[in-house]
């Protein structure tokens, strides 16, 4: 099963300085390592992906969550979503890929939502 991966390769952008490229390759690493610890904890929990425009790194560094239904999703984010941004942030912080604001920088969302709203598309749906 996939766990994670960009969205879309041109995420990376097409010409990456070397130490972007390997903050990118970090960054995947930490996400990876806590996408598979949030599918075992969290119910409902599906999967995660990242933006980055490294030439407003860190600023642009955008985290999404994703659960399968808005209920369960709710009950995380009541029960949840401090200690996991907590997770992500402290995860980040320590490859030098800070998150200074996680209200703008982590969020959340369903794939509930994205099918009834762009029928699935997650590339439309994450699309800056």
């Amino acid at each position: 099963m996939l766990v994670y991966a960009p969205l879309h390769q041109s995420d990376l952008r097409p010409i990456m300085k070397k130490t972007d490229k390997k903050r990118e390759n970090a960054i995947r690493q930490v996400l990876t390592d806590l996408c598979d610890e949030a599918l075992d904890l969290y119910e409902g929990f599906e999967w995660l992906t990242h933006r980055v425009d490294y030439s407003r790194f860190p600023k642009s560094l955008k985290v999404i969550c994703v659960f399968d239904t808005n209920a369960n999703l709710k009950e995380f984010m009541k029960n949840h979503q401090r200690a996991f941004n907590d997770k992500i942030q402290k995860g980040l912080g320590a490859v030098e890929a800070p998150i200074a604001d996680t209200g703008r920088q982590i969020k959340y969302d369903t794939e509930e939502n994205c099918e009834v709203m762009n029928g699935g598309d997650w590339g439309d749906r994450l699309a800056p």
